[in-house]
């Protein structure tokens, strides 16, 4: 029997060999991080020192890291409670229901925001409270001109909150390059375990604690600290700190799948391919055939993809991002999201062309057939 292949590395993340030597140990250690005896500071200095880690990833200081048990939980640390947002229209659900009365700043074609639109918004009465917009989209890649919105939402005294879950770990975030002050990020779309994720606070901004009980995490998030998923945080950080900058295989991968597709069906459109994006990421068309049949039929061939976001409870929904560049209900119906990782090679590939041809061609062969 072949061997199944993965393709959904936007979902999350197969766990290095590090990071999983990492939370093996951790697990095998007593003692809650805060408690004062030894066994509590030998998990409070795991926790730091994946604190640590953490705040290098995105050039931060360690007292800056607020870690969570999610990005989702990142995202609505940041937002809620916040009296008028301005949000992008292709964020995370987890942005958008946090701030279900937020304004909403359009993207064009290409999947990347309009600046002229958020200028205008910007300008309207009454201050807005918090400016959202995330660094990769994580249906098609696109990468957001973050450090622009910042500069425009600065000049009118607005703070801005980036989600750079799908970025960190393949493109350099950087709280003060990005000129930022809030960043949302998860352990398992980097490589660590899942249940982990952090909000990076810069200095002088102020977070409404969702969850209160003991004094952790300096009073923003209650709750003993999962030392174990953190220490993985920590190693799946480092790595992929130091792993920045070699996306030139991955970026060749997904040429080459895009390339193979159009090959296949010239008719296909590859949404984002016209903006900057994140080298593992494609989000593509079959035209005529539900995401969800296609998302069927490459599982039982042994491939797995999916069909935009996997954090939709398991439906598959016409994705909001498509619509918001302008894309028709059944080109949005038709998507799916083949995100490729550090362990995908060129025999991966082969397989997932292999297996969606074989469904195109099974579908235009039905199309073709006669009526009996």
């Amino acid at each position: 029997m072949e061997r199944a292949v993965y393709l959904d590395y936007n979902a999350t993340v197969p766990m290095k060999p590090a990071v999983i030597a990492a939370v093996v140990e951790a697990m095998g250690r007593l003692g809650n991080a805060s408690s004062v005896h030894r066994f509590g500071r030998l998990a409070r200095r795991a926790v730091e020192e994946a604190r640590e880690r953490v705040a290098t990833l995105v050039g931060a200081r360690p007292e800056q890291v607020v870690f969570t048990s999610s990005g989702t939980e990142a995202n609505n640390l940041a937002l809620l409670g916040r009296e008028r947002v301005i949000v992008s229209a292709i964020e995370h659900d987890s942005v958008l229901r946090a701030a279900p009365h937020a304004e909403i700043l359009p993207v064009g074609a290409d999947g990347v925001v309009d600046l002229e639109a958020l200028a205008r918004l910007l300008s309207r009465d009454g201050k807005p409270a918090l400016v959202s917009v995330l660094l990769a989209n994580n249906e098609t890649g696109a990468i957001q001109p973050v450090a622009e919105v910042a500069r425009l939402a600065r000049s009118h005294g607005v703070p801005v909150h980036c989600d750079a879950v799908q970025a960190a770990g393949k493109i350099p975030v950087n709280l003060g390059s990005l000129g930022v002050h809030l960043v949302s990020l998860s352990a398992h779309k980097i490589a660590g375990p899942q249940g982990a994720g952090a909000l990076v606070v810069a200095d002088g901004v102020e977070v409404e604690p969702m969850l209160r009980g003991g004094g952790q995490e300096r009073g923003r998030r209650a709750g003993t600290e999962g030392v174990a998923a953190l220490a993985g945080f920590g190693v799946a950080a480092e790595l992929a700190r130091e792993g920045l900058g070699n996306t030139a295989s991955l970026t060749r991968l997904r040429d080459d799948l895009e390339r193979r597709v159009l090959d296949l069906a010239p008719a296909v459109k590859i949404f984002g391919a016209a903006a900057p994006r994140v080298a593992n990421t494609s989000c593509f068309t079959m035209p005529g055939v539900a995401s969800e049949t296609q998302v069927m039929a490459l599982d039982l061939a042994g491939v797995a993809v999916s069909a935009g976001s996997a954090c939709s409870s398991g439906k598959v929904q016409p994705s909001h991002v498509l619509r918001a560049m302008g894309a028709s209900e059944a080109e949005a119906g038709g998507a799916i999201r083949v995100s490729l990782g550090w362990q995908t090679s060129p025999a991966d590939i082969d397989r997932f062309v292999e297996a969606w041809g074989g469904l195109l061609a099974r579908t235009r062969s039905a199309v073709a057939a006669p009526a009996a």
